[in-house]
């Protein structure tokens, strides 16, 4: 059973920083892609940013590009997203996904993990 977890939210300032991880387990995962995503009260989910496990290959939506790093632990399983320069517009609820690398549609989803940046 794939289970995604993911930690490291909270408050913060705004132009402060917080590392979110995402530990996964019940496969392997090396034809996978990770992705983080995040929802705002009252707003759809949207696409934070992606990796591929095995090549390493990353993507950002435009608005975090240059601020946040995603990246990956294959010994420990983990995919991080590390987010710096923080904005009020970044508050929501930053969900941890992995697909195959093969489909466009993500299936695994972990149970999200609140940030909010105050002004």
């Amino acid at each position: 059973q794939v289970q995604l977890v993911e930690s490291g939210g909270g408050l913060v300032q705004a132009g402060g920083s917080l590392r979110l991880s995402c530990a996964a387990s019940g496969r392997t995962f090396s034809n996978y892609v990770m992705g983080w995503f995040r929802q705002a009260p009252g707003k759809e989910r949207e696409f934070v940013a992606s990796i591929s496990w095995s090549g390493g290959s990353t993507l950002y939506r435009d608005s975090v590009k240059g601020r946040s790093t995603i990246s990956r632990d294959s010994a420990k399983n983990t995919v991080y997203l590390q987010m710096n320069s923080l904005k009020p517009e970044d508050t929501g609820v930053y969900y941890c996904a992995a697909r195959n690398k093969f489909q466009a549609k993500y299936d695994y989803w972990g149970q999200g993990t609140q940030v909010t940046v105050s002004s």
